[in-house]
């Protein structure tokens, strides 16, 4: 009498363990390509240097107190963190546009991985770079004059808040390098991101704008954004700034990811 064979255990996915393997993976590629990241982190440096040394005596001028140079710094230094966030989002976008032109994407698509962990890996490589990022600028706005009045309390809470900001756009990012078909529109498409805290509160306040502009930068997401992360270093009331903030944040996020996983469960086009 002969006995069946034993069936083949099924595989099994690991989607802690596949997103771990990729998130070294997107690190291992910032490390080799460091240019990319000094990229970023240069942006953010020149317009902090700029705006401070070249326009801050004239623009701390109307902030009213005292005014002057140093007064801007902590006024805009706020917005050149935020401007590190989304310059680092611009790059996830390239990154995953250079994955998907390369092939690179098609090829994780077959084999036996959890599919998000591949979107995984960049949120977190990312988010990682982000943070760095963030630590940098700060450094240089401290060499520039700013001074955060924040406790210890109110720096946690700002970085609790930067990696919630954060990880909403990088899932934004995400999405549009999926969308952009090439590295050239990948580096195009999130550029609104790095304009709007322009035309928020980040570098003048919004009662100084024209009546249109005003409205449109008081309900744009950056401003409570902005005026969030103001608050919390600067040891400011942020009224009902933080909630919409994290709204605005959580819409971002969801949207993001919902957008980016339904691009990648697409089938390629052949």
């Amino acid at each position: 009498m002969t006995t069946a064979a034993p069936a083949a255990a099924p595989l099994r996915f690991h989607p802690l363990r596949d997103s771990s393997t990729m998130l070294r993976r997107n690190l291992e590629r910032m490390l080799a390509y460091p240019s990319m990241t000094l990229t970023l982190i240069g942006m953010p440096v020149v317009f902090l240097l700029l705006f401070v040394y070249v326009f801050g005596g004239t623009l701390g001028a109307g902030l009213g107190g005292h005014g002057g140079r140093a007064e801007y710094a902590n006024y805009v230094a706020p917005a050149i963190i935020l401007m590190t966030v989304t310059a680092t989002v611009q790059g996830t976008a390239i990154s995953v546009a250079m994955d998907m032109t390369e092939g690179i994407i098609a090829r994780f698509r077959t084999m036996h991985i959890a599919r998000v962990s591949v979107l995984a890996g960049h949120v977190l490589g990312s988010l990682i770079q982000a943070m760095l990022a963030v630590a940098i600028v700060i450094g240089v706005a401290l060499l520039t004059g700013f001074r955060p009045a924040a406790g210890p309390v109110q720096w946690v809470a700002a970085i609790g808040f930067l990696l919630a900001v954060a990880f909403a756009l990088i899932w934004l990012a995400v999405a549009l390098g999926q969308a952009s078909g090439t590295v050239e529109a990948a580096s195009n498409l999130p550029m609104p991101l790095v304009l709007l805290p322009f035309l928020g509160s980040g570098f003048v306040p919004t009662d100084s704008m024209p009546a249109g502009l005003r409205w449109f930068a008081e309900y744009q997401p950056f401003t409570p954004i902005i005026e969030t992360l103001r608050g919390l270093l600067m040891d400011q009331p942020i009224g009902n700034d933080w909630w919409i903030a994290l709204l605005w944040s959580a819409a971002l996020a969801l949207g993001g990811y919902l957008w980016s996983k339904r691009l990648f469960d697409r089938e390629p086009a052949h």
